[in-house]
């Protein structure tokens, strides 16, 4: 459909045949590596409940959340400030707070002794009734549409659609409710509501609210991601620049509040398994355009990467993330 009017990215649209849709997310992600997916079938209603639920677990007092701090293994909480995306920019940590909720492993398995692994921290159910319940039916659903949206990558490449499919099996995905206060950012000051950053992994679908804030940087230039109702933002990471040897952009972006007001957000990042090898895809490599990353794992990358961004936070120095 072409650049809307009113955003930097372009839109693709779901309910078409997947032969057209593939045709949108090649130019959008060999273009500017960001997208808006509509028509995408998620209810509503489900995300208005996610959005009522996620406001009320902020609202609880600093020391049951507090009590959820981040674990180890990347589940719980993280306090106002404590992530610092682009360290060089930046006098302050980022001017928000947020959840980490993966998908449910248990301790005991096998599964659960990797890395990235492991049982969720749940706000008590006492302070935010049905949170757990919502949260989960919205977790399967984003992950469900992350595997048609890898579908559509694949295509785009000229793959076999399920091509990604048994790199997905027991996908490391995380469910990040962000909380923005309403300090206005001053970049010029190092304040910013998150700092310049690209993401880590594979996939990242974003539902935001209706206040603006997301940037991305096109063309030399910081241009802003409006919020589309209805509609996710989705973009790249730097996993699949990886895999694709750089056919795929994994774009530079950030927050910035320019309105005074709180803002939500809730970014789903969908990641292969943590064993997948990634390497780059053989259809994106050729005498002139030669490998230019060593194979590696998913797991291996997104460790090295996660440990970069909160490393130097006091309190719990074992949590890793990223945000939008």
């Amino acid at each position: 459909m072409g650049l809307l009017a009113e955003s930097s990215i372009p839109l693709v649209d779901l309910s078409q045949d997947e032969a057209a849709a593939a045709q949108q997310v090649y130019a959008a992600c060999s273009g500017p590596g960001f997208f808006y997916a509509a028509n995408h079938g998620i209810p509503q209603e489900l995300l208005s409940e996610v959005f009522r639920q996620m406001r009320a677990a902020f609202a609880m007092p600093d020391e049951a959340k507090m009590a959820m701090l981040a674990d180890e293994n990347n589940r719980g909480y993280t306090p106002y400030a404590e992530e610092t995306l682009d360290p060089a920019q930046q006098a302050r940590g980022d001017t928000k707070e947020g959840f980490y909720f993966g998908r449910e492993v248990s301790a005991d398995s096998e599964e659960g002794k990797l890395p990235l692994h492991g049982p969720n921290q749940w706000p008590p159910e006492q302070l935010v009734p049905g949170f757990r319940l919502t949260v989960t039916a919205y977790f399967d659903a984003l992950a469900a549409l992350g595997m048609r949206l890898l579908r559509l990558l694949a295509l785009s490449l000229g793959l076999p659609p399920d091509y990604f499919a048994p790199h997905f099996t027991h996908p490391m995905v995380a469910l990040r409710p962000l909380h923005y206060t309403a300090e206005v950012s001053a970049p010029g000051q190092g304040v910013f509501g998150a700092g310049a950053h690209s993401d880590y992994g594979m996939l990242t679908l974003l539902a935001t609210d209706e206040v603006p804030g997301l940037q991305v940087h096109l063309n030399g230039s910081w241009q802003e991601v409006a919020p589309l109702p209805g509609a996710f933002i989705v973009n790249l990471g730097d996993m699949l620049e990886r895999w694709t040897n750089g056919l795929f952009k994994s774009t530079l972006h950030r927050v910035i509040n320019t309105t005074g007001q709180e803002r939500y957000s809730i970014p789903f990042f969908f990641e292969p398994n943590f064993t997948a090898k990634v390497e780059c895809l053989p259809c994106c490599v050729s005498e002139a355009r030669p490998a230019a990353y060593p194979p590696t794992t998913a797991g291996e990358h997104l460790l090295a990467m996660y440990a970069q961004t909160h490393a130097g936070y006091d309190v719990n120095k074992k949590g890793k993330g990223q945000q939008q």
